[in-house]
C-alpha cells in the first residue's frame, strides 16, 4: 500500500470516529442517563448492550409484549451491569412511571411511530430503529414531534458511522470514482423455493398478541420460528401489515447511503415492479397463512442528474456475482465503486492493469455493526444540543424511498414525488397510500 493510501485511510477513519467518540469521552463524565428499552428482542438487546458499555447509561426499564423476550433480555443485562431494571408489558405504563431520560425503540416497524412520539412527549431522547415507520405520514409526524419537544432522535442507520463507509464517502466525494451518474443498491440472498402455508395457532400465554399487533391489522398468530417462518419474533417484515418486505428492511440502509454520499434529499420519480413467482400467491385464511411480501423487486428512483436502482431477489443463490451479496455499486467516469458491509469497500478503476483500491471494514460484534460509535454520537448530540448523525428528519427521507417503492409496486405504476410537500403530484390514489387506518383504539399520528 502506498504512503498516500495509508494517509488517506488514517485521515478518513479519524474523521469518521470524530463524529462522536472523542468528545463524549470528555464531556460530562459524571452524568448518567436513565435508559429504557422498548422492544427487548435480539436487536434491541444489541443496542442496549452498547448503551450499558458506554458507562453513561443506567438501565431503568425493559418493555416487551412477550414475557419470554423480557426474561431473556433481563438475564443478559444481569451479565453486564448491577442495574435491576423494572419489567413492563406496555411501554405507555413504563413512560408514565419511570420517566426515562433515554428510550430505545426497537419494536417491530409498525410500532416505531407511536412509541417514539409518546417517548419524546414524555421528555425522553430517543434512539429508534430503522425503518422509522410503516407509512410516509407517520414519519413526518415523528419529525414534527421531535422538533416540537426539542428532543434528540437518533435512528439506527449505523452504517453512516462505520469507518469504511465514512472513508468510502470521502473517496467518492473527492472524485475518486469520477462523476457518479448511476447507483445500484442490492441484496441478493438466495431463497428456498415455494412457500408452504403455516398453520394459524393460539399465541403462547407469555405473548400479548393483541398488543403486539397494536395499531396494525390483527392477523392470526402462526408460530415463532423466526425469519422466513412465523410472524414473531423476526419474520414480521415479510408480512406487509407489519413491515415492508426486503425493500423496507435492507433497502433503508443502502438507499440511505446514496442520499448521504450523494447529498440528495429525494427523487422526482419512483417506479417499482416485482412479485412472488417463486414463493407463490399469498394466502391468508382462518386456518393458515403465508408471507405476502415480494420475493423479488426492482425499484428505480429518478433524480435530476442521477439514476438509482434497488434490487433484491430470493431465487437461487448467485455466486456468479463475485462481490458481496449486499451493498451499492456507484458507477463513475473513473471506474466502479462497491460499498459493501462485511467486506468493506473496493474501487475498480477504469483501464487494464490499474490497481484496485480496497478497505477492510471495522465492525463490532455481535452481528457486525457499529452501534457503539452511533450511540456515542447520540450522547454527544444530547449534551451539545446539535443534531445527531442519523437525525430523524434525514432518515425519514431515506425511509420514504423504501416506502415509495412499495407504494409504486402496490399501484403497479410510477409516481412523481414532490419531496418538499411530501405528496405524489396530481395523484389522489397514490396519496391515499401515504397513510393507513389504525386499528382502534389506537389513533394515527396527527389525527388527534
Amino acid at each position: 500500500m502506498s504512503t498516500d493510501r495509508r494517509s488517506f485511510l488514517r485521515g478518513s477513519i479519524v474523521t469518521g470516529l470524530g463524529l462522536g467518540v472523542p468528545a463524549v469521552a470528555t464531556a460530562q463524565r459524571d452524568k448518567t442517563y436513565r435508559t429504557a428499552l422498548i422492544g427487548s428482542g435480539w436487536w434491541g438487546t444489541n443496542i442496549l448492550r452498547e448503551a450499558a458499555a458506554s458507562g453513561r447509561c443506567r438501565i431503568a426499564a425493559l418493555v416487551d409484549v412477550d414475557r419470554r423476550q423480557l426474561d431473556k433480555c433481563a438475564a443478559e443485562v444481569a451479565k453486564w451491569v448491577s442495574d435491576r431494571p423494572r419489567l413492563y408489558e406496555d411501554y405507555r405504563e413504563m413512560l408514565a412511571k419511570e420517566k426515562p431520560d433515554i428510550a430505545i425503540v426497537a419494536t417491530p416497524d409498525h410500532w416505531h411511530p407511536l412509541a417514539m412520539i409518546d417517548a419524546v412527549k414524555a421528555g425522553a431522547h430517543v434512539y429508534v430503529e430503522k425503518p422509522i415507520g410503516h407509512t410516509v405520514r407517520e414519519g413526518r409526524a415523528m419529525v414534527q414531534a421531535a422538533r416540537a419537544t426539542n428532543r434528540v432522535v437518533q435512528v439506527g442507520t449505523h452504517r453512516r458511522i462505520s469507518p469504511h463507509n465514512v472513508s468510502g464517502r470521502k473517496f467518492l466525494q473527492e472524485g475518486g470514482a469520477g462523476k457518479i451518474a448511476m447507483v445500484r443498491c442490492f441484496v441478493l440472498y438466495g431463497g428456498d423455493g415455494p412457500e408452504q402455508p403455516r398453520q394459524n395457532v393460539e399465541p403462547p400465554q407469555e405473548l400479548n398478541w393483541d398488543l403486539w399487533c397494536g395499531p396494525a391489522p390483527r392477523r392470526p398468530y402462526n408460530g415463532d420460528t423466526g425469519r422466513g417462518g412465523g410472524i414473531h419474533p423476526r419474520g414480521f417484515r415479510q408480512y406487509l401489515d407489519y413491515g415492508n418486505g426486503t425493500l423496507g428492511d435492507w433497502g433503508v440502509h443502502w438507499l440511505d447511503q446514496v442520499l448521504w454520499i450523494m447529498e440528495r434529499k429525494w427523487p422526482r420519480t419512483v417506479f417499482s415492479s416485482g412479485g412472488r413467482p417463486i414463493k407463490g400467491p399469498p394466502i391468508l385464511t382462518d386456518q393458515e397463512q403465508t408471507t405476502d411480501a415480494p420475493d423479488h423487486q426492482v425499484a428505480t428512483y429518478g433524480f435530476d442528474d442521477l439514476t438509482v436502482t434497488w434490487e433484491h431477489r430470493q431465487f437461487a443463490g448467485n455466486p456468479a456475482e463475485k462481490t458481496e451479496s449486499v451493498g451499492c455499486f456507484f458507477y463513475g467516469t473513473k471506474g466502479t465503486f462497491h460499498m459493501g458491509w462485511q467486506k468493506g469497500w473496493t474501487f475498480y478503476p477504469l483501464g487494464k492493469g490499474r490497481q484496485e483500491i480496497h478497505e477492510e471494514p471495522r465492525l463490532n460484534q455481535p452481528d457486525s455493526q457499529n452501534i457503539k460509535e452511533l450511540w456515542a454520537d447520540f450522547l454527544q448530540a444530547i449534551e451539545t444540543g446539535r443534531r445527531p448523525l442519523c437525525d430523524i428528519e434525514e432518515i425519514h427521507r431515506s425511509t420514504n424511498l423504501s416506502l415509495l417503492g412499495m407504494l409504486s409496486l402496490k399501484l403497479g405504476r410510477s409516481v412523481r414525488w414532490d419531496g418538499e410537500k411530501e405528496v405524489c403530484v396530481g395523484d389522489p390514489q397514490a396519496n391515499a397510500l401515504l397513510r393507513r387506518e389504525y386499528r382502534k383504539p389506537w389513533v394515527y399520528p396527527g389525527d388527534l
